[in-house]
């Protein structure tokens, strides 16, 4: 599920709609406005337009304001100049942490707590990775490294990076338009064709950390009164089809790979190029695996639906930049299928555990959105035919 900045804006949700509407008329050319606002209300886990504007009402002015304290520590540990306004949180908490807009009279940086990083480092291979990846033509937030030359910093108990701020448009929402599928291909593939090698696959994608089945985990749901257990009950069998993507297929070399280009992570900036964001959970991945997770993320809508046009305008503008594309079969899509799994059993539990009323708010609805647009083994199989069909 789509997640809402700490202080949303109406006209960035209005934007979005409208390169969403682009994307849903490759599939339908009749689509109007008013699909595209309906299906990114549905994104967000809201039942309709409406809905979606009374929450940013409701958000606005709700971000967080750091201590000053803070603020000057970060600026000074990372030799930012001085803070001139107050540090804001820019989203709620996420898997590894939280993202902040800090401002001194040098500009404005982009700091994140990664406290939970999976798996924890010192950010140094991720940071040369990044760098690498802007030097090879890809545009991203510049990683900061702090005065001692160090990626990542503790103050205050927290783990900090830093990232200079770029101006952009919000993020985008699938299924994607073809022209800029077609731009996220090349994207990939330059990251790709980096070769930067790593130490095997990365865990989350190829092994199951779940210690039971999906239908004792329904069991569990249900015995402690979770409004949305029959919701889980009811997924039980497509999250246990999915167990059979690939039949845990044995993976091939992995790379260096970003692990995480979701359109969600994706802006277009003010010139249009697009700005790829989200680069800590970058680990080792075959491309073909990753490449098949890209395909799912980007062309497969809220409803099931494929864009077909999308899928291959991608697959296109990868093959373009490297010569042809890594072996795309169904057994790439093993790793997509884990890495979901892992996901949606890791959000299942903090939906068990949550106590504050505004985090039982929020686990719930995206507990619900995420067992109720559930990909399947068909999704897959399609996704694949409409990446691999070269029109």
């Amino acid at each position: 599920m789509k997640t809402l900045p700490d202080n949303p804006h109406l006209d960035h949700l209005r934007r979005q709609a409208k390169d969403l509407l682009a994307g849903l008329r490759d599939i339908r050319p009749e689509a109007t406005l008013a699909e595209a606002q309906a299906s990114l209300a549905e994104q967000y886990g809201f039942r309709t337009w409406t809905d979606l504007k009374a929450e940013v009402d409701r958000r606005r002015g709700r971000a967080d304001i750091a201590d000053p304290a803070l603020a000057r520590q970060l600026a000074t540990r990372f030799g930012l100049g001085e803070v001139v306004g107050e540090m804001r949180s820019m989203s709620r908490p996420d898997e590894m942490g939280r993202r902040w807009l800090l401002q001194t009279d040098r500009g404005r940086w982009a700091p994140r707590t990664v406290d939970d990083v999976y798996p924890v480092t010192d950010g140094e291979d991720n940071a040369r990775f990044q760098e690498a990846a802007a030097r090879a033509g890809v545009t991203l937030p510049a990683p900061v490294r702090s005065t001692s030359g160090a990626v990542v910093e503790v103050i205050d108990g927290s783990r900090w990076r830093m990232y200079e701020w770029l101006p952009s448009g919000p993020p985008l929402a699938a299924p994607v338009s073809a022209t800029v599928t077609r731009g996220v291909g090349d994207m990939l593939a330059t990251l790709h064709g980096l070769r930067i090698p790593v130490d095997g696959t990365c865990p989350w994608s190829s092994v199951r950390f779940a210690s039971s089945g999906w239908p004792e985990l329904a069991e569990v749901a249900a015995a402690k009164g979770a409004g949305w257990a029959p919701v889980l009950a009811a997924a039980v069998p497509t999250l246990v089809e999915l167990e059979s993507v690939g039949n845990r297929a044995a993976p091939t070399e992995a790379v260096l790979c970003h692990h995480n280009v979701i359109p969600g992570n994706v802006r277009a900036g003010s010139d249009g190029r697009l700005i790829l964001t989200g680069w800590e959970h970058a680990n080792g991945l075959p491309p073909a695996w990753e490449l098949a997770a890209v395909l799912v993320s980007w062309t497969v809508n809220p409803g099931g639906g494929i864009n077909a046009a999308g899928a291959r305008a991608l697959a296109e503008g990868y093959r373009a930049r490297a010569g042809g594309l890594p072996p795309l079969s169904l057994d790439a899509f093993s790793g997509t299928a884990i890495a979901l799994q892992n996901y949606v059993w890791g959000q299942v539990e903090l939906a068990l555990e949550a106590r504050d009323a505004e985090e039982v708010r929020y686990t719930d609805r995206n507990v619900r959105h995420l067992l109720t647009h559930l990909p399947s083994r068909t999704t897959y199989e399609r996704v694949l035919e409409a990446a691999l069909n070269e029109g």
